[in-house]
């Protein structure tokens, strides 16, 4: 087993629960011990910095400080997350002014941070560190003559001076990690660029017309379903499909999965226990097209 401090972030505790049942799900067939820190509060997404930058330093040091005290690297599920704690971690690192006023204030609680926990996303743990060997092997469930199209998103690449898990331009490990579980992964522009989540309460148009242009080429692309390391782009490719097929004037029914959920279904779980009747969009006809594929 391999132990990582579990930060699944707000949405994965609450509006997409799936989330953090099928990462604990594919954590227990893979050998990754996901250590609680219930103590860990929101990182504050991309909205904190504007507001106070001290809190958004505070707040993430302290959820940093608990890790280290753990002994272990954060494990985050989230692409929002990760680049927050990543950022945060980054400057007390490199600021010593920075972390002094953290540590004062961490002081208060008990806690101290002195820089030694990586933040690292569940995609590239399993790419990097669980390996992809490992994971093919624990595949009962072939993804072969599934085409799935890789949604990046924009926080688990750029800026590419913090989070450094891949090359920005043009990523490759969610497609390695499609192909370990024996899916087709489709090509298309749009696979890294922004979701809109964050313009969402904005403009809705704009917002959506994001996420609905990457859908409709996915789907140009033969795609038979979406996935994504993030919950926030989750949001916006799902929930908002029907919104944003009408201000796209293009007809959208892409099935919309989380990463784990994916691996998920590849490793054996079941329709409920990856929670895709909480998704808009069904997922059951691709589910049955992978049910005929049991190697095991």
């Amino acid at each position: 087993m391999i132990n990582y401090a579990y930060y699944p972030g707000c949405v994965a505790k609450e509006s997409g629960k799936e989330l953090d049942n099928s990462t604990r799900f594919i954590a227990e067939k893979l050998g990754i011990n996901l250590v609680d820190m219930p103590e860990a509060s929101c990182c504050g997404g991309g909205v904190i910095d504007g507001f106070d930058h001290n809190l958004k330093l505070y707040i993430n040091g302290r959820t940093l400080a608990l890790a280290e005290k753990l002994g272990y690297d954060i494990l985050t599920i989230c692409n929002t997350c990760t680049l927050t704690l990543s950022e945060v971690n980054e400057e007390l690192i490199n600021n010593p002014e920075a972390l002094k006023k953290t540590n004062d204030y961490l002081s208060k609680i008990g806690l101290k941070y002195s820089g030694k926990v990586k933040v690292k996303h569940l995609l590239y743990i399993v790419r990097d560190e669980i390996g992809l060997d490992k994971l093919k092997n624990a595949v009962t469930y072939s993804l072969d003559g599934v085409k799935v199209a890789p949604f990046y998103g924009c926080h688990i690449l750029r800026p590419s001076s913090v989070v450094k898990f891949d090359d920005v331009e043009n990523p490759s490990g969610f497609e390695e990690l499609i192909k370990a579980l024996g899916g087709e992964p489709v090509s298309y522009v749009r696979r890294t660029k922004c979701c809109g989540f964050q313009t969402i309460l904005v403009n809705e148009v704009t917002s959506t017309s994001l996420a609905g242009n990457a859908i409709y080429e996915a789907q140009q692309n033969k795609a038979d379903v979406m996935v994504t390391p993030c919950p926030l782009c989750h949001l916006s490719l799902d929930t908002y499909q029907g919104v944003a097929a009408m201000n796209i004037n293009k007809e959208l029914s892409l099935p919309i999965l989380h990463l784990p959920q994916l691996i998920g279904v590849a490793l054996g779980g079941s329709y409920a226990e990856m929670g895709f009747s909480r998704h808009n969009i069904s997922f059951r006809a691709v589910m049955s097209k992978i049910k005929q594929n049991k190697l095991k």
